[in-house]
């Protein structure tokens, strides 16, 4: 079988499959332990326009919450999630890519209050069943299918050679870890991303989260946690978005390192183009020779083929995320 059929013949395949060859076969070879991976999420394994897929679940909590307490109804990101105005959210996200955290305190604090005092138990329950029957806005299909086809095949390849494959991303950990095995072959152990604080509940016998935001698994944190879960330089990572720079740049320092930008510019196949958020990265990516990995002209296939039966549309009993407001947050 060919390797990664959904990828067209092009430099950057070439690229990839000649690091995998460099480092697994021949006198360069590594050995299995140092064969390491990392992937961002949001946005190179999955579509995250026109929101990321946590925001969906989280403007739904968010929605309950407002619908019984009015004060709060009137604050943010709680007027955005009842009113079906998302603008706001969207803007707060384009300015923490722009450096501008101010707008995030708040969306963190919301976030917390979330998670705060359930058991890591039973909010990967929440997730799970909130996946089986939420779709993406504009694909109108479960979210496994708005994964990234080509992703999917160069995590099958990299495990059939070898490499231990990590997601490190800026979204919530325990958010990703329900899905990620059953979606990428990712085990949950090899999740890296933003966690909440955490505390042993002796009563419940077990773990819960606390109050707190503990770390944003973002920019310079990525190669710290990197580092922490792994103690290894990756050979390879895999980003989308100016966060991602210092884990590029992290893996581009190995001798052997190779660090691929996924660039959203296809206008044609469901994965609408944009540049916002990753302006740095291009940039980065110009200067030190990174690859540029682009969806319309290396891509062959976006997203996986569903099963028989599974139109493009919304399937009975499936909930579509809200459409965030397309008109600029402030006039």
């Amino acid at each position: 079988m060919t390797a990664l059929p959904s990828w067209r013949d092009t430099p950057t395949r070439t690229a990839i499959l000649d690091l995998v060859a460099a480092v697994t076969t021949g006198p360069g070879a590594l050995p299995v332990e140092e064969r390491v991976a990392v992937f961002d999420n949001d946005g190179t394994l999955w579509a995250e326009k026109p929101m990321p897929v946590q925001l969906h679940f989280l403007v739904e909590q968010w929605a309950r919450a407002a619908a019984t307490d009015p004060d709060l109804a009137r604050t943010e990101p709680y007027r955005a999630a009842s009113t079906g105005d998302l603008a706001w959210l969207g803007a707060a996200i384009d300015k923490h890519y722009a450096g501008d955290d101010s707008d995030l305190r708040p969306l963190i604090a919301a976030v917390v209050a979330v998670q705060e005092g359930r058991s890591v138990g039973e909010y990967a329950d929440e997730v799970r069943a909130f996946l089986d029957t939420a779709v993406h806005p504009t694909l109108g299909l479960p979210y496994r299918y708005a994964t990234y086809q080509p992703l999917r095949e160069l995590l099958d390849l990299l495990r059939e050679r070898g490499f231990t494959t990590y997601i490190t991303s800026g979204g919530d950990r325990d958010f990703m870890r329900p899905f990620t095995e059953d979606y990428y072959g990712v085990a949950p152990e090899q999740v890296v991303g933003s966690s909440l604080g955490l505390a042993f509940d002796e009563e419940k016998a077990d773990v819960v989260y606390g109050s707190t935001f503990s770390f944003l698994d973002d920019g310079p944190e990525k190669p710290v946690r990197i580092w922490s879960r792994t103690g290894r330089r990756p050979v390879l990572a895999v980003g989308n978005s100016n966060g991602d720079v210092p884990m590029l740049a992290y893996a581009a320092g190995h001798p052997q390192g190779l660090a691929l930008l996924v660039r959203h510019d296809d206008p044609d196949r469901g994965d609408p183009p944009y540049d916002a958020g990753a302006e740095q990265a291009l940039a980065t990516a110009t200067a030190q020779g990174w690859t540029v990995v682009s969806v319309r002209d290396d891509w062959a296939q976006v997203f996986p083929v569903p099963p028989e039966g599974s139109a493009h549309e919304t399937r009975p009993g499936h909930r579509r995320a809200p459409r965030p407001d397309p008109r600029p947050a402030h006039p």
